[in-house]
């Protein structure tokens, strides 16, 4: 069952808890390879389940528009004090609802719109938020995009340079949502300061793998940091702004009051106890853990005659194109899902298919290296990709089941946080 136990939601509303109970129970009997999920602590979970989720905090510690904060304030400031510490910067925010907000509080803190702001083309790996079309960062701002190379699905830094020359950008956003390789930040610094470009690092994916010491850390290139709080950084669904002090109030402003109103304040303990949690040895082992998973992944799947994007990863993260294979990501997904495997369909670059309908699918090792899975599991992890992929091509629901059974069975020998 859920843990902790929900006895007073199921009394008050069994339909509901029938449906947290069901969430707990798929979580626990599937594969997790979506690449931005994670499994919280039990403590996570407590804290964003607490009584801090009643009160309203309109402001920051000390300057508040409401009384009653002697004991949020300082949550808020051990949230913060932990960021600066475990990251090394100068300024953290730990108010953002969300990786989205926390973008669009950047572009309201250095930028007016019409202006120039630089970043990855969405179907080569990076953010909505980051200048594509769609978004309002697109529609306010005037953005121009780098991509990757055809031949390498890697980024081209003389391109990059390039266009930065061309353009003149105000900002500079480098990372994104489906890069499988490491993001040279000293790099793409060089070209901001020879632009006069702010460069802005949104680490949401590699925060965990940053603060654990397996990626290369923006600090010290990149004058904005931008993060979520859960995904490999293993905390709540939240965000962070960091930053150099020059930044600081900026940011500040434009978090509260330019975007939003009073911080979740259940959310803001759980960072804190996330970012407790990450300043660990033993996240740091956990952080290494979960590249060499992808790694191992990576190199099993190549075997079994897969197109890896990049052909490989050094993250946590592995970008497959699937056209080699007869199926598009849609339905890939789809049966890997009924096969026990939870992933996403997503686009690779020069994606000849439509956003909703890609060639490829997106997974990350995070999750299933929180339940403790190894190196010596990825082999056989591969094996169940390449048999539910064959069996979705196929239409063969007899072998998506036997692949299902197989995962259940193994699973249950590696516990879950939140259930039991």
């Amino acid at each position: 069952m859920h843990q902790p136990a929900i006895p007073s939601l199921t009394a008050a509303d069994p339909e509901v808890a029938g449906l947290v109970e069901g969430e707990a129970r798929r979580q626990f009997e599937k594969v997790r390879l979506i690449a931005s999920e994670n499994y919280v602590s039990q403590a996570v979970l407590e804290a964003t389940g607490s009584v801090l989720t009643n009160k309203y905090s309109e402001g920051y510690p000390g300057k508040r528009y409401y009384e009653g904060q002697q004991f949020v304030d300082p949550v808020e400031v051990l949230a913060v004090d932990r960021a600066k510490a475990l990251f090394g910067v100068d300024h953290a925010n730990v108010q953002p609802y969300s990786g989205s907000p926390a973008n669009l509080a950047v572009y309201l803190a250095l930028a007016n719109p019409g202006d120039t702001v630089m970043g990855m083309a969405l179907p080569a790996g990076g953010h909505l938020t980051h200048g594509w079309s769609v978004s309002a960062t697109g529609k306010w701002f005037n953005p121009v995009r780098y991509g990757v190379r055809r031949d390498t699905g890697r980024v081209d830094l003389d391109e990059v340079r390039d266009l930065a020359r061309e353009e003149r950008p105000k900002l500079i956003f480098c990372g994104g949502t489906a890069i499988p390789r490491t993001i040279d930040f000293a790099g793409f610094a060089e070209i901001a300061r020879e632009v006069d470009a702010v460069l802005v690092a949104d680490i949401a994916h590699i925060a965990g793998l940053v603060a654990g010491g397996a990626h290369p850390s923006p600090v010290g290139h990149a004058q904005v940091i931008s993060t979520t709080t859960h995904k490999t950084l293993r905390g709540p669904r939240g965000a962070m702004l960091m930053s150099d002090a020059e930044f600081a109030k900026r940011l500040d402003k434009a978090v509260f009051p330019g975007l939003q109103g009073g911080p979740h304040n259940h959310t803001t303990a759980a960072i804190a106890v996330a970012l407790g949690e990450a300043a660990t040895p033993a996240f740091g082992d956990y952080a290494h853990a979960v590249v060499a998973n992808a790694r191992a992944l990576a190199e099993a799947l190549v075997e079994r005659g897969f197109d890896l994007v990049s052909g490989g990863t050094d993250n946590h993260l592995v970008l497959i194109d699937l056209t080699s294979k007869a199926i598009a990501g849609k339905p890939a997904a789809r049966a890997l899902d009924a096969a026990g495997i939870e992933l996403n369909y997503n686009t690779v670059p020069f994606d000849p298919r439509k956003p909703f309908d890609p060639s490829g699918i997106r997974l990350g090792t995070a999750a299933i290296t929180t339940r403790g899975l190894g190196v010596e599991q990825m082999p056989k992890l591969a094996e169940w990709i390449d048999r539910a992929v064959r069996a979705g091509a196929e239409d063969d629901a007899v072998e998506i089941g036997a692949v299902a059974g197989e995962i259940r069975e193994l699973l249950a020998g590696y516990p879950m946080p939140g259930w039991a």
